[in-house]
């Protein structure tokens, strides 16, 4: 009993911190290009971890290291770039909505690459979830013509990685520790991203004359501790605690806190887009609903 009651809790306080991220990227990029906000994310990120969980890598076998470097490129480090990339286009809140694929793309590759089995109700949940996502990509076209709705493809390939991610934690490294995990995801990812940080013209006149530039550093600031850092040892312990669909369910509340933000910051949002939503989230409960 009490460990799903601390499982619910972990969702709920996940909820709060990744549905806060999108408006975060998106006030990150008033002063920093994509590639610096993601390449600055990685960086801050692994700089936090490496300070609280170095020790912890010592524990991880060397036969793992190689799903820990895939989990890590494929959960955090393209991400970070495609959800900044794509939020140069389409609105924050949009992004977090289409960002409820996750759970759907969890039990496509399950079923794909996994071999974990899938039901029909199951089957119909994924198609009602892209029928959701047809619909909110091309009432968002319509809405905001002056933006190119082509990027939210960006954030579902994004989804389609963190598909991947849960499926590796949950069947080659279940039994190392959470902390362990987030810790040598950025060990194998943080000089990349360097290198990304060095290309990307951040150490330039430009960058820093940027009046928004010290504002923006605050926020990706904010958005790696809590967003990337806390929030990847939180995922990585509820997977362990749970299962893969029960773990990327998050994404049940998170559009409510992003829709949330999105609104208090201007963004428009109509009753269609609405209607879209409650497409997907159906489409994403009856994907994992189990039968009685």
């Amino acid at each position: 009993m009490k460990n799903i009651q601390v499982k619910w809790l972990y969702l709920f306080v996940l909820s709060l911190i990744w549905g806060s991220s999108f408006i975060l990227i998106k006030k990150s990029l008033l002063g920093l290009t994509p590639y610096q906000l993601g390449a600055l994310r990685t960086i801050i990120t692994a700089v936090f971890l490496f300070v609280v969980g170095f020790k912890s890598i010592k524990k991880i076998e060397k036969s793992q290291w190689k799903w820990i470097a895939l989990s890590g490129f494929l959960g955090s480090f393209f991400p970070a770039f495609l959800f900044a990339v794509a939020e140069t286009e389409i609105d924050s809140a949009v992004a977090s909505i289409l960002n409820s694929l996750v759970p759907l793309n969890t039990i496509l590759l399950g079923f794909a690459v996994f071999k974990i089995t899938s039901t029909k109700r199951q089957v119909l949940g994924v198609a009602i979830g892209f029928i959701g996502t047809t619909i909110l990509i091309l009432k968002g076209a319509e809405l905001n013509p002056e933006q190119n709705y082509l990027f939210a493809g960006y954030v579902i390939l994004s989804t389609i990685m963190y598909a991947f991610n849960v499926n590796i934690i949950k069947s080659h490294l279940q039994f190392v520790k959470p902390l362990g995990i987030a810790t040598g995801n950025y060990v194998m990812i943080v000089i990349p991203a360097i290198i990304v940080l060095v290309f990307s013209n951040f150490f330039s006149a430009q960058t820093f004359e940027n009046p928004n530039f010290k504002m923006s550093l605050v926020y990706v600031t904010i958005l790696s501790f809590f967003g990337t850092a806390l929030a990847k040892v939180f995922f990585n312990k509820l997977i362990h605690m749970s299962t893969p669909v029960f773990a990327s369910s998050v994404t049940y509340l998170m559009p409510i806190v992003a829709l949330t933000w999105g609104y208090l910051d201007g963004e428009s949002f109509t009753l269609l887009q609405g209607f879209a939503t409650i497409i997907i989230l159906l489409g994403v409960y009856l994907s994992h609903k189990r039968k009685q």
